[in-house]
């Protein structure tokens, strides 16, 4: 794509109701966006189904929950869950008695990594082996699911499934040099992507994030030709990434964080829905803003994207509700430091000569540099310093807020999608906000 393309208006739900499904392609873990989606459902008197992951015994084989993990689960999800292990991904398959991709990543070491070569013939077929187990799995979970649909019910399917990175030791000391480290301990992101470990990283992140929306339009094929023939629709929603406009210098811009090594990924996600849009199905990747969640916490300085969002709403005129905003912000800093001041280190962080390559759109996403991960991680901890209690946060307020206010967006646009991709921007995200609490 040469630009964005803007959630343009606010769209209400005119499609669902009572007794209508909500299908959460992906369990329900902590807090995160898919939470605001399901709220919404709840609200509208949709039935909820979810599926699960499943999980791993002592010997790494995938499992089923457990009669008290799935009363776990629904619980927390607020509907039925399919019990059919659904994990995506393949870092953890292999012929049997053979290795998995994660056992090949046991011989490299800090100081090899960049050097280290792996099988990728092997590689591949355990990628076959990841791929039919998942779409077998899914056939199972499809025909169930089919069996709890009525017909004349409109569907609605909501993809989460995202992330891919194996567990392997030396990755995690690497996430954190890449993604928080500075001066001596910076890391490039490039050197990542252009080494083995970060081609099966990469291949990993389209499986888990990008080709599970592939299989999943494919899978509900027979689902879906029933629910349209008896008159009643079908949606499919999906989280996408790549970048969001902000308030930079009074004027809306597109910025984005860096490095998200996950972004090729999301591109391919985009593929997904602009193929399936192409052919008549209704299918929407929603590029949200950025916040914190149990996932993006690895990522130091994230939070200086969601930040403006404070301007914004006053920009949009946020009268009453933006100052009860800023004051809860306010709230959560140390005495004699401003709101203000911590917004003018983002705007400092923002117009910095190290940041301006990064506005470029159609290069994303571009890797990391030394002085973009001063700019960024240091401006971050700047502000992080700022706050009375380390762990309460402004970025957390606002990443409340962002959810609420996204999942009423998402759940509304879904009636009557703008397109198969679109960015929910910080001007829309403030609208939103502003209109559900005057």
């Amino acid at each position: 794509m040469k630009q964005p393309v803007p959630q343009k208006t606010l769209q209400e739900n005119t499609l669902f109701g009572q007794g209508d499904v909500f299908v959460l392609f992906g369990e329900l873990f902590g807090r995160g966006y898919a939470t605001g989606l399901v709220n919404e459902a709840k609200a509208a008197g949709m039935t909820i189904i979810g599926i699960t992951v499943g999980r791993r015994d002592e010997t790494n084989a995938l499992r089923k929950l457990t009669d008290e993990e799935l009363a776990t689960a629904e619980a927390n999800l607020g509907g039925r869950i399919i019990n059919v292990p659904l994990m995506a991904g393949f870092d953890l398959d292999a012929p049997e008695g053979g290795q998995t991709p994660t056992d090949l990543l046991a011989k490299l070491t800090v100081d090899s990594w960049q050097d280290d070569k792996l099988d990728f013939d092997h590689i591949e077929t355990c990628r076959q082996i990841g791929q039919t187990r998942f779409k077998t799995a899914l056939a199972e979970v499809m025909e169930q699911l089919d069996a709890l649909i009525p017909d004349g019910k409109n569907v609605f399917f909501a993809h989460t499934m995202a992330g891919g990175i194996p567990k392997a030791k030396v990755f995690l000391v690497i996430a954190n040099r890449i993604y928080k480290g500075r001066g001596a301990r910076h890391m490039s992101s490039q050197a990542l992507i252009d080494s083995d470990l970060g081609k099966l990283i990469l291949q990993n992140f389209d499986e888990v994030s990008a080709n599970t929306f592939g299989y999943l339009l494919e899978a509900s094929s027979k689902i879906r030709a029933r629910v349209e023939a008896s008159g009643a629709e079908v949606r499919y929603t999906a989280y996408g990434y790549h970048g969001t406009s902000v308030l930079i210098e009074g004027d809306y811009k597109w910025q984005t964080y860096t490095n998200y090594t996950q972004g090729y990924a999301k591109m391919r996600l985009e593929d997904f829905a602009k193929a399936a849009w192409d052919k008549g199905i209704k299918a929407t990747v929603f590029n949200c803003p950025e916040i914190r969640t149990n996932s993006s916490d690895v990522f130091a300085g994230l939070e200086l994207s969601l930040l403006p969002l404070l301007d914004a709403l006053r920009h949009e005129q946020g009268g009453a509700f933006a100052d009860a905003v800023w004051a809860e912000c306010q709230e959560l800093l140390k005495d004699g430091v401003a709101l203000e001041d911590l917004l003018q280190k983002v705007r400092d962080f923002q117009a910095h000569p190290d940041m301006q390559p990064y506005y470029d759109f159609e290069a994303w996403p571009m890797p990391n540099s030394p002085g973009q991960a001063e700019q960024t991680i240091g401006t971050s901890q700047d502000i992080v310093n700022l706050h009375k209690d380390l762990k309460v946060l402004v970025s957390d307020a606002l990443s409340h807020h962002v959810l609420n206010a996204t999942g009423k967006m998402i759940f509304g646009a879904a009636s009557d999608p703008e397109g198969p991709v679109v960015w929910l921007n910080h001007d829309i995200v403030a609208k939103r906000l502003i209109k559900d609490n005057a």
